[in-house]
């Protein structure tokens, strides 16, 4: 009995994933996995995870000395500054994280709106019936 290969590109080890979420490169046999991260439907999710991993040694403030509420408030303001600019920039982190490995800038983009042309399609359509005159 033949195997069916695996759709899903090679995930990458914990300590690598790590790595990468810090920007770091993988090995080419990733290549396919980095575009799948930067474009499936959860990219967003996976672009604020990251975000979270390289803001968390920002934590190593709460062992300051010091009143915890002053503390704690310096790490929230801290993490909010981090993630408004994480998420400003999402794209463009995403696009040079393909660039990095291989692809040409853009093509994160191009992958996630082809990903949903057809359901764009079908709304402009639905739109067009609905409020184009007919005439």
């Amino acid at each position: 009995m033949s195997q069916q290969p695996d759709p899903r590109p090679k995930r990458p080890d914990p300590l690598r994933w790590i790595w990468y979420a810090f920007g770091g490169r993988l090995p080419s046999r990733y290549r396919e996995w980095v575009l799948h991260d930067v474009t499936c439907r959860t990219w967003v999710l996976r672009h604020v995870s990251r975000s979270l991993v390289q803001i968390s040694p920002g934590l190593l403030f709460l062992l300051l000395p010091g009143p915890l509420w002053i503390r704690a408030m310096a790490v929230l303001g801290g993490v909010i500054l981090a993630l408004w600019y994480s998420l400003s920039y999402m794209e463009h982190t995403c696009e040079y994280r393909l660039h990095k490995h291989g692809y040409p800038i853009g093509t994160g983009r191009a992958t996630r709106e082809a990903a949903h042309a057809e359901a764009r399609a079908q709304r402009a359509s639905r739109y067009d019936e609905i409020y184009r005159n007919q005439d």
